[in-house]
């Protein structure tokens, strides 16, 4: 258990709820549920230049990363195609993956498939149904893949000043500014009546917020003295109570909430806000393809790790159709910015490459 972890190291209850909030991030969980110890450990896998655990801004924005992703295989002879929906995964007479066909009916024929998607959209809507095992597609199916998460993208013509810290008066960024911002996790009690609130199909009314201004440290994202500032917030239902939908009322309703608890914190946040971007967990599932709005394309709790990550025997990136491989969040070890999953995925198929 997660409490157990934190008691045992720490002593102070600020302290404690706001490292609770990297173990319950991106999870319909609350810091009593078990397992929850794992997720806040699996946030501070690897390291950054030599620092273990340590997390950093992308320059440019996430979008450069994936970027010098792209530059670096297409240096190397790769061709990449943006914005060419997949059809389904193409098989050969032996039942083995062939390539794909697009939805425009191009076929690219290859002698491997990997697939960045999710589980399910993987193996239930590009895989042929009648080349998987029925127990496979089944425990697929039975994936836990509900979030809690919904992203607010923020512009505001000057910086937060908080009650905790004040701004200078030359309204240069301060330390603080350039970290993440945790709010409403004074005490772990807090997180878990969030979390209980959620799980009757209410929006959190005191929602857990994470807030990062990442033109703080890299001006160049913003006009000058404006900012971007991202709110990671939880926990918002895939479903409402009472069969209600996320409608456009439902969303500013609940960015209202968040923005009021901004406020409490940064008194002028409000009235400093040019511009928001509302992405509830119905919006990241179908921008993004993220299965339920779950940004690890699955829970990682501990029924849907290691070996069972997607399924029990297929955790090593094969899957039942030979040629085609899992190479994403849904794949061991899991969901963050720090390409595990992929780079194991990439040893596997290139093992058996060889053996073609």
């Amino acid at each position: 258990l997660l409490g157990q972890i934190l008691d045992h190291w720490f002593e102070s209850e600020p302290l404690k709820a706001t490292l609770a909030t990297d173990a319950v991030i991106g999870a319909m969980a609350s810091p009593h549920t078990p397992g929850s110890g794992y997720v806040l450990l699996h946030h501070v896998m690897g390291e950054l230049e030599g620092r273990r655990g340590a997390w950093g801004y992308v320059a440019g924005g996430m979008g450069a990363l994936s970027q010098a992703i792209a530059h670096a295989a297409t240096a190397r002879g790769a061709h990449i195609f943006v914005e060419k929906a997949v059809c389904h995964v193409l098989l050969g007479r032996d039942g083995r993956a062939q390539g794909v066909a697009l939805r425009d009916g191009t076929e690219v024929r290859s002698k491997l498939v990997l697939s960045n998607a999710s589980p399910q959209i993987t193996f239930l809507e590009l895989a042929p149904q009648e080349q998987l095992p029925k127990d496979f597609v089944q425990r697929i199916r039975q994936v836990d893949t509900r979030s809690p998460v919904t992203k607010i993208n923020v512009a505001v013509d000057r910086l937060p000043s908080f009650l905790a810290a004040p701004n200078a008066r030359d309204g240069q960024p301060l330390p603080h500014h350039q970290c993440s911002i945790h709010l409403n996790c004074e005490g772990t009690h807090l997180l878990h009546q969030a979390f209980t609130e959620a799980t009757h199909g209410h929006p959190s009314s005191r929602p857990m917020i994470e807030l990062c201004i990442p033109s703080a440290l890299d001006p160049g994202l913003a006009p000058q003295g404006c900012h971007v500032v991202s709110l990671f917030t939880q926990y918002t239902p895939s479903t409402l109570a009472s069969g209600r939908s996320w409608d456009e009322q439902a969303r500013n309703a609940y960015a209202d909430v968040v923005f009021d608890c901004i406020e409490d914190y940064a008194p002028g946040f409000k009235a400093s806000v040019i511009g928001r971007d509302i992405l509830t967990p119905p919006d990241l599932e179908r921008i993004f393809g993220l299965p339920g709005g779950n940004i690890f394309h699955g829970g990682m709790s501990l029924d849907q790790l290691y070996f069972a990550r997607p399924a029990p025997s297929y955790s090593g990136y094969r899957s039942p159709i030979p040629g085609l491989y899992l190479c994403g969040s849904g794949a061991h070890p899991g969901g963050g910015v720090m390409g595990a999953a992929g780079h194991n995925a990439a040893q596997v198929a290139i093992k058996d490459f060889r053996h073609l």
